[in-house]
């Protein structure tokens, strides 16, 4: 008895006996309790056996029933693989995966290697058919640890973030189980007898295994399960594992051969040969070309279309969605197209504002390239009116379809360029791709074709969604900055209009006291507001400006001075017995009623009246100005009234006076109506709420405090 063997082989009959018994505890919360019992049972009586067996060793028997125990336990970790997959898969539909042909196919053979295992008199007729030479026992339990790491991976590798989560350490107990199995029966393989120590290693790494199973079991109990989603990048990453395997099958037998027929270089062979062997599988395994030649052969063999176009849309979906500059988006526009056709590099030209295409970012594309193509450049004509997809092969088997293009800046042999690709927004060329040679060299057909100049359109209409982005940005700055403009140039043309009716009267009046009385009080108004202007736009707002509780008869007042000299004359009509307060800024309200009151006596003759009238409504302060001008219709009320920048003054007028004054009215919770008829008049009626209704504070800026609206 090897006592390390023995110990290791009882701690993971208990270990496994533990677990069983936990299982059978929390069966009712497992989503897969069935097969997870039955696998843990089997591994247990595997273990045990191993472990009656190193008591009373008898080598014979273990070799021959000890490997049917663990084809048992190897076809019920399988079955819970194959469960765990199927339940989301084939919606629950276990039957769709047991009747499968890669089932039958595994269910026979894991029966024949039972008989073959157990049966003597099944052995000997097979040995003296194969010869002695090959190992079937071996050959086959490695077979079955190369089946166990695909289905491993194969549940890893497309299931969602949350199931990953969940059967993270089922994974890695049962990829470690098999890749122990692979190492023992592989290396077993290459000598054509079993590795003893190895194979009594593996008690104890069982052992080590089940906690991690415990996690899984836990993890399935409290959370179940969610959505594993196929795609054909699981064949093929499965594939790659078959293909690893049967590579390594294929070395043992060599190695084989050369310890064999070696003579003296044998032993030293054997090291040189698994050391070489190891350095060309990694060079294998992460080789870009042979990865692109093996997806080019399953594309081509074993699905109807080469390519998943829901995955292929979801990937370019995420990518797109991820992007937030033009430089992120140019570099993920080649990658995309690379990978595509497994293309190791390239560049995009993109459109200027003239029209011409140049070289916007470049990832591995080995040569000096143009920086700049013309608009009118016979490559780029091509493009446009055939729409095609320039390919460098079929470039060099028929020359005459490409005969209007002048292609000579791409092939020189030293540039390798396979493939430019046009990217399209509704039929204007907005961008091409440029590819050099691919991975695993191959011709395109139709559909590689309709999925390049798809995708292409996809990736054109991001392009197109990023530059709008840029000229909407754009636009909001100047609107923006226009609107500044605006309402500045307006405040400062009233301004001006008030000293320069000054200077008109001056002459006639200037020896008046009243006159210069009355100047020099409009003086004062002209720079407080000025004054207030320059420091808005320093620092934004003036605490002096904020809203405070004002009385509008005051501003009423205000109001009938400053438009004092304009005819006809203002009438302010106050029937109230008490004061009218309001919250706002008293500039602000002066000004605007002030705009108001200058558009009713333009639209009035001098013969007529203008008059304001303060009203009051509660919980609103009512502010009338009515004319008996020329009126307006419903049309102009509905359709150019308020529409910023559009005035009938000609150049004398800016037409943001009423757009200004309902905004800022509105910005105090108050409301603007008007009532109009041609050739009868017109009135404004301006809705304040009154201060008592309302609370302010007064220590944050007003969001009407902005003087000119800067």
């Amino acid at each position: 008895m090897e006592p390390l063997v023995f110990y290791g082989y009882l701690l993971a009959t208990i270990a496994y006996f533990l677990l069983l018994l936990t299982a059978w505890v929390g069966r009712k919360k497992n989503p897969v309790a069935g097969p997870f019992l039955l696998a843990l049972a089997f591994s247990m009586l595997w273990a045990g056996y191993i472990t009656v067996c190193e008591y009373q060793p008898t080598y014979t028997l273990i070799i021959s029933t000890s490997l049917a125990f663990e084809t048992l336990r190897n076809a019920t970790w399988f079955f819970l693989l194959g469960t765990l997959i199927s339940r989301q898969q084939l919606n629950h539909n276990y039957l769709l995966l047991y009747r499968s042909r890669f089932t039958y196919m595994l269910a026979a053979f894991i029966v024949f290697l039972l008989v073959f295992e157990l049966s003597e008199d099944v052995r000997t007729p097979i040995k003296q058919f194969v010869g002695n030479q090959v190992h079937i026992r071996l050959m086959s339990h490695l077979m079955f640890a190369i089946i166990g790491l695909a289905l491993v991976e194969q549940l890893y590798r497309n299931a969602t973030t949350e199931l990953r989560w969940v059967i993270k350490f089922l994974c890695i107990g049962l990829a470690s189980l098999f890749t122990i199995d692979f190492i023992v029966f592989s290396k077993s393989l290459l000598f054509t007898s079993l590795d003893y120590p190895l194979w009594g290693s593996r008690g104890i790494i069982n052992t080590l295994i089940t906690p991690l199973l415990g996690i899984a079991m836990y993890r399935l109990q409290t959370h179940g399960m969610t959505d594993i989603s196929l795609s054909r990048t699981l064949v093929f990453h499965s594939t790659v594992l078959m293909g690893t395997g049967l590579y390594l099958i294929t070395m043992s037998l060599a190695g084989y051969y050369i310890r064999d027929f070696g003579g003296s270089w044998g032993e030293f062979a054997e090291i040189v040969f698994i050391f070489l062997a190891i350095i060309l599988l990694l060079v294998l395994f992460v080789s870009g070309r042979v990865r692109a030649l093996v997806k080019v052969y399953f594309n081509k063999h074993l699905f109807s279309y080469h390519y998943d176009y829901r995955e292929e849309w979801l990937k370019l979906s995420k990518t797109i969605a991820r992007l937030n500059s033009l430089p992120e988006l140019s570099a993920a526009i080649i990658k995309t197209m690379a990978d595509l056709v497994d293309s190791s590099g390239g560049g995009l030209w993109l459109k200027d504002e003239q029209g011409d295409f140049y070289l916007a970012d470049a990832k591995n594309l080995g040569f000096d390239s143009p920086q700049q193509l013309a608009a009118n450049h016979s490559m780029i004509l091509f493009i446009s009116k055939k729409q095609w997809v320039i390919d460098f092969y079929e470039l060099a088997e028929s020359p005459q379809l490409y005969k209007d293009a002048d292609l000579s800046l791409w092939m020189t042999p030293e540039k390798a360029v396979w493939l430019i690709i046009p990217l399209f927004l509704q039929n204007d060329l907005e961008a091409f791709v440029v590819l050099t040679q691919a991975r695993a060299p191959r011709p395109l057909n139709w559909e590689d074709h309709d999925l390049l100049k798809t995708v292409g359109k996809q990736l054109a209409n991001a392009l197109a969604l990023n530059h709008a982005s840029d000229a909407l940005s754009r636009s909001r700055q100047f609107e923006a900055y226009n609107r500044i403009s605006a309402y500045l140039v307006h405040d400062l043309k009233n301004l001006i209009a008030q000293v320069g009716l000054i200077v008109k009267n001056a002459e006639k009046h200037k020896r008046n006291p009243e006159f210069v009385d009355d100047a020099i009080t409009t003086l004062e108004n002209v720079v407080t507001k000025m004054d207030h202007l320059i420091t808005q736009l320093k620092k934004g707002h003036d605490p002096q400006y904020q809203n405070h509780r004002l009385n509008l008869a005051d501003v009423a007042a205000d109001v009938a001075l400053q438009q004092a000299g304009n005819r006809p004359a203002l009438q302010v009509l106050n029937t109230l017995t008490d004061d009218l307060f309001v919250v706002g800024e008293k500039t602000k309200i002066t000004a605007i009623l002030g705009h108001l009151v200058q558009n009713a006596q333009d639209a009035t003759p001098a013969d007529g009246f203008v008059k304001l009238i303060l009203e009051k409504q509660p919980p609103h302060a009512i502010i009338k100005i009515t004319d008996n001008g020329c009126g307006m219709d419903r049309k102009f009320i509905a359709e150019r009234l308020f529409k910023p920048f559009d005035t009938t003054k000609g150049n004398a007028g800016m037409g943001i006076g009423v757009y200004e004054a309902r905004d800022y009215i509105r910005r105090l919770a108050g409301s603007c109506h008007v009532d109009s008829t041609p050739g009868l008049g017109t009135t404004f009626t301006v809705c304040l709420p009154l201060a008592e209704e309302l609370i302010v504070d007064s220590e944050s800026p007003s969001p009407a405090n902005t003087g000119a609206n800067v």
